[in-house]
């Protein structure tokens, strides 16, 4: 019992590590914190996309050479390294290059961590059950999604007590205790394998042009929310922060309806009608009025909605044309152009919050005709062609079960 106690406990850290940056948002940008740019706070997740994306590609080669509990530990490490130099950078937050490069270092590593992390607990925890995997991973990410949806929160009752450190403070010491325990356990999953060779076909650039995408749609909400509650919308910070909280919360309980109700509205179906709702929930949020906050709160829970279950199909429908790592580092390349592309479009260019929202229902729109796409080019491929299992398994974070 102990190896899955520190299995499903390295998903819910995860979930809290990821987030805790975007969380922490206000913080960062505010002229009483580290008062960067929302250019720069852009910046600052660039090493975490190129770590991320890095890891990604590299995770199945490793875990074959080194064996996923290695792998598990080494993922772990690098998510600590991450929370305490985000700790250890409100020390110098008056000497901005150096508070500022410490950030650096903490998006790169949490970058690793992720990259390493999620992949590793995924095949350890199917391993563990192995004639209940659907039951096992779902467990896993539901854990991993409440841990995205807490973070906001923690973080805005750390501000409450003035010390907004002790979300990352706490997290660190939890994953201090989750590396030395997880030492003595016996964690023994089986191996990856490696991934068959998939020929880039039309299938391959649809798949990954839709991971791509989805990632920007995915972080414009999960990284922005925060500043345009509360510089667009005029919203407190702790409307704020539930807003984001509710923006994770509504892509993990998503999730659980999708799979639940799968019988009577099938993957391919909700593949397709997502996109969709994403590109209202962009639409709303948009034309809500700064009078009314309320209303953007309710939009970015719909925008996660819409999210829930679109990162995971598309790994799962994409097997046999894309490979998860191709998938998932498509996806990192997507976070990253939105994470870092915002600030620059938005202070330099001169483009609006509001307009960037607006815009982005055309990205997803992209969505649902890539989608269209997917499902005729699937088609055209004839009814022998054996088809794809679908495992709606995850929102944001849970990004595969085998890569």
């Amino acid at each position: 019992m102990g190896e899955i106690a520190a299995v499903y406990a390295a998903g819910l850290l995860q979930g809290l590590a990821l987030v805790t940056f975007p969380a922490a948002s206000a913080v960062l940008t505010s002229p009483t914190g580290y008062g960067l740019s929302n250019a720069a706070y852009g910046a600052m997740f660039a090493p975490q996309t190129v770590m991320a994306v890095a890891a990604a590609l590299l995770g199945a080669r490793l875990g074959r050479r080194w064996g996923q509990k290695r792998i598990l530990l080494v993922g772990l490490a690098a998510n600590l390294s991450s929370m305490a130099l985000l700790v250890g950078s409100q020390f110098v937050m008056g000497t901005h290059a150096v508070a500022f490069a410490l950030l650096l270092g903490a998006t790169a590593f949490m970058g690793i961590g992720f990259g390493l992390t999620v992949p590793a607990i995924n095949l350890i925890a199917a391993s563990l059950f192995p004639r209940r995997v659907d039951v096992a991973v779902l467990a896993l990410n539901a854990l991993l999604g409440l841990g995205t949806a807490l973070a906001p929160i923690l973080v805005a009752v750390f501000v409450g007590l003035g010390a907004w450190w002790g979300l990352p403070l706490a997290v660190g010491v939890l994953l201090l205790a989750l590396i030395v325990w997880s030492l003595f356990l016996p964690v023994a999953a089986g191996s990856a394998g490696a991934e068959a060779p998939v020929a880039r076909s039309r299938l391959f650039w649809l798949f990954t042009a839709f991971a791509l995408c989805y990632g920007v749609v995915e972080t414009l909400n999960g990284n922005w929310a925060i500043l345009y509650m509360k510089g667009v919308l005029r919203a407190g910070a702790s409307l704020a922060a539930l807003t984001l909280t509710l923006f994770w919360a509504a892509a993990t309980t998503g999730r659980l309806l999708f799979a639940a109700i799968e019988r009577w509205l099938p993957a391919r179906r909700t593949f397709e009608l997502l996109p969709f709702v994403i590109a209202i929930a962009f639409v709303m949020t948009a034309l809500v009025p700064a009078s009314a906050p309320g209303l953007g709160t309710a939009a970015f829970g719909l925008a996660g909605l819409g999210c829930s279950a679109l990162l995971p199909l598309t790994i799962s429908l994409g097997r046999g044309a894309a490979s998860p790592g191709v998938l998932i580092a498509c996806y990192q390349l997507g976070y990253g152009i939105a994470a870092f592309g915002v600030g620059p479009l938005h202070e330099r260019a001169g483009v609006g919050l509001r307009a960037l929202f607006g815009g982005a229902a055309a990205v997803a729109l992209v969505l649902a005709a890539l989608s269209i796409a997917i499902r005729r080019s699937a088609h055209q491929k004839g009814p022998r062609r054996r088809p794809i299992p679908t495992r709606i398994v995850s929102p944001r974070a849970m990004t595969t079960q085998a890569t």
